[in-house]
């Protein structure tokens, strides 16, 4: 597995290379976050040692047991829908949440953080397929939600998180992925250069991300293989 996913990253950072090249972007401006979700602790293990960095997870009862088994060996990043009863744990154990996508979820947070005197990392996940079964808030509220969650003194903004449409249309994805990158650099405006981060691209949609303005892509079936459920 170890030799699998070595040579999966090879041929992601060449994907990186070629679509940076493509929309004139800079590849050392893409971060890469791994997707580790039904993978087991040993494939986090694996990957940083192939060179990653960041990883994430979507599911607290799921990471929990993982994080606890592998340590401190990365960036822990929380990317999948959070509750409010879930959010000690989430800010006991990950480093980055990027899917804040209520001003009560980001009071929860920096509530908790708080309490155990941290200042914790989050982007705000927004909504800009308009699809109703994804989560994240409504484009027109993003600026409203950043002035507010900036009264947060346990909180760090510093980006925006959306999630591609389910469609093979690469038009429709890439006016999604543009809609974000615009409310990015309106969050720019607002906080400045401290908000530098633009989440977004998956396996299946990331050069179409990085043309819009991705500065972060997460990874999953593209180094780990299919999910194992």
């Amino acid at each position: 597995m170890k030799e699998t996913i070595s040579d999966n990253l090879r041929q992601l950072h060449g994907r990186i290379v070629e679509a940076c090249e493509e929309y004139n972007r800079d590849a050392d401006d893409i971060t890469i976050i791994a997707i580790t979700k039904t993978h087991p602790a040993a494939a986090m293990k694996m990957a940083v040692a192939a060179g990653i960095h960041n990883i994430g997870e979507s599911r607290i009862q799921e990471a929990e047991p993982k994080i606890k088994e592998v340590g401190q060996i990365g960036r822990f990043h929380m990317i999948g829908h959070l509750q409010t009863n879930k959010v000690k744990k989430a800010v006991e154990y990950f480093d980055v949440i990027q899917s804040v996508d209520s001003y009560k979820l980001a009071d929860e947070i920096n509530r908790r953080a708080e309490e155990i005197d941290r200042v914790m990392e989050c982007y705000i996940e927004v909504n800009c397929s308009g699809e109703e079964q994804k989560y994240g808030v409504h484009p027109d509220t993003v600026p409203e939600l950043i002035n507010r969650i900036l009264n947060l003194d346990n909180i760090n903004l510093t980006g925006l998180m959306t999630v591609g449409p389910l469609t093979d249309d690469p038009d429709d994805i890439r006016k999604a992925f543009r809609k974000c990158q615009e409310l990015f650099k309106a969050g720019r405006d607002i906080i400045g250069d401290d908000f530098d981060t633009l989440s977004m691209g998956m396996s299946d949609d990331f050069p179409l991300a990085i043309a819009e303005g991705s500065t972060m892509i997460r990874i999953g079936t593209g180094i780990f293989g299919p999910r194992e459920f």
